[in-house]
């Protein structure tokens, strides 16, 4: 049997596809039906290691959970890393397979789509029903040739598709209009109706819209999703909408540099929402707060990276903050960065070549082709705490601080703690979602006194919370005939 499948696709990027997928999974979960996410190709440097060894979009991951299903790479079959502006990894069925620019990759997409084919095929002969997210816009003009993401996909599996627009933007009428004219005859008739998300006001002063966008179109309004003020889903990628700075006024004080190839930012949602956290992304320009913990993260372009640290004055300011007794972590990448030496001789992440660490632990770091992803977990040296997360790096570090490992995982060690005791360098992401872990890591960065956060059981009220507005908020009469 030959799932069902639904394609959500939005007006512009971050309109809330993602998070209406999710919402959709877990409603079509509780409703007893057998259903599975997927996206066709994806571009985000916020990724998750699957259970059968590979890597996808953290965004299908969440959705994965939200249908209680185990992540796989088929859920997400092409995922782009950008690494420069205008170049990428380029990431087949979870395997990293070449480097691109744009223009290659725009010319390369054709010989995608038996990849992106094929892994839907496979979970529409598993699942009753695929939701799809699509991929920025469908009217990216300079994009619909040769398009596997938004209705190329849609076109070729023939799904209808829903369109979502962000009212919270502001011109959310122009948004659904504008973009339904740029299509094509086929591409329109294959838009079924509309969602709009974001919503906050008076739904009676919206009806005279709504009522006018169908009658201009001939296509339903399935519904006016609200804001949802306390929403916390992991985010596909990119920092707009969260706050840079929060509350100042609680105990522990955390820096993170904002880097220019920040990857796998969601490592730090444990410790954005933690109710005796104080965290600050720093960007490009900002003067460095004063902190308790400096935490150096993963990154894309590690080199690259570390030259933008220099520039913004941050190897000072780690210094400083070291000898007035501050802590220091570095995970991934950032733990590559606490190094003597790192050396790039293939030029898999930029330019041949090699740099200088930082100094604060002993050892180099050698960038190889091949990449390690696995999920670990283990205990944290400090307080013999459990941890479990993931691995995704293409580094390989040797020297004497690796004797004094950070962390025990079930086979081997990893990271390392300084002699002096206030560096610490890992590999694992996930560091701080783990209740007991994070607050071992608060209270060795100087919190006096606090309480466990239970950082999963958040995630899944997210994921929880998005799903009864979508049983509440759209009409489920117009969406039933969509899933068979």
């Amino acid at each position: 049997m030959t799932a069902k499948t639904l394609m959500i696709q939005g007006c512009t990027s971050d309109a809330g596809k993602s998070a209406l997928v999710t919402g959709l999974c877990r409603a079509l979960y509780r409703r007893g039906r057998r259903v599975a996410p997927f996206k066709p190709q994806n571009m985000a440097l916020n990724s998750a290691v699957t259970v059968d060894g590979g890597e996808i979009g953290r965004a299908q991951a969440v959705q994965a959970d939200a249908c209680k299903l185990e992540p796989r790479t088929d859920m997400n079959p092409v995922l782009l890393k950008p690494n420069t502006d205008i170049g990428a990894q380029v990431i087949v069925h979870g395997k990293a397979v070449t480097e691109m620019d744009a223009r290659r990759y725009h010319e390369f997409k054709p010989r995608l789509l038996a990849a992106v084919l094929e892994s839907h095929a496979r979970l529409a002969e598993e699942y009753e029903i695929v939701v799809v997210e699509g991929a920025g816009s469908p009217a990216e003009i300079n994009l619909r040739d040769r398009d596997i993401a938004n209705m190329g996909f849609a076109e070729v599996v023939d799904c209808p598709v829903l369109l979502v627009a962000d009212i919270d933007r502001g011109g959310v009428f122009a948004h659904l209009v504008g973009t339904l004219e740029l299509l094509s005859a086929s591409e329109q008739e294959r838009v079924r109706g509309f969602v709009i998300n974001r919503f906050r006001g008076d739904i009676g002063l919206l009806q005279p819209g709504l009522d006018w966008l169908e009658q201009r179109t001939g296509k339903p309004v399935i519904g006016v999703l609200p804001y949802l003020h306390d929403l916390h889903l992991e985010a596909e990628d990119g920092l707009g909408r969260l706050s840079f700075a929060s509350r100042s006024e609680r105990p522990l004080r955390v820096a993170v540099p904002l880097l220019p190839r920040i990857s796998n930012h969601t490592d730090f949602d444990a410790l954005r929402l933690h109710p005796e956290v104080a965290l600050h992304f720093v960007r490009s320009g900002e003067s460095i707060p004063a902190a308790d913990l400096i935490v150096l993260p993963g990154s894309k372009s590690v080199r690259a990276d570390l030259a933008w640290l220099r520039a913004n004055g941050w190897e000072d300011a780690i210094r400083r903050h070291l000898r007035y007794g501050g802590k220091v972590i570095g995970i991934c990448g950032g733990f590559q960065m606490l190094g003597n030496k790192l050396h790039d001789p293939l030029g898999i992440e930029g330019e041949a070549g090699s740099s200088d660490g930082l100094g604060l632990l002993e050892m180099e770091t050698e960038l190889k082709p091949e990449k390690q992803l696995k999920r670990v977990s283990g205990k944290l040296v400090l307080a013999d705490a459990a941890v479990t997360g993931y691995e995704i790096h293409a580094g390989v570090s040797a020297g004497p601080s690796l004797n004094c490992p950070a962390v025990h995982l079930e086979g081997c060690d990893d990271g390392a703690l300084s002699a002096n005791g206030q560096v610490l360098g890992t590999y694992v992401h996930g560091l701080f979602d783990q209740g007991e872990a994070c607050a071992a890591l608060l209270r060795w960065a100087g919190l006096a006194a606090g309480h466990e956060h239970d950082y999963a059981a958040l995630r899944e009220r997210g994921i929880d919370q998005m799903a009864d507005a979508v049983e509440q908020y759209l009409d489920w009469g117009k969406l039933e005939p969509f899933f068979g």
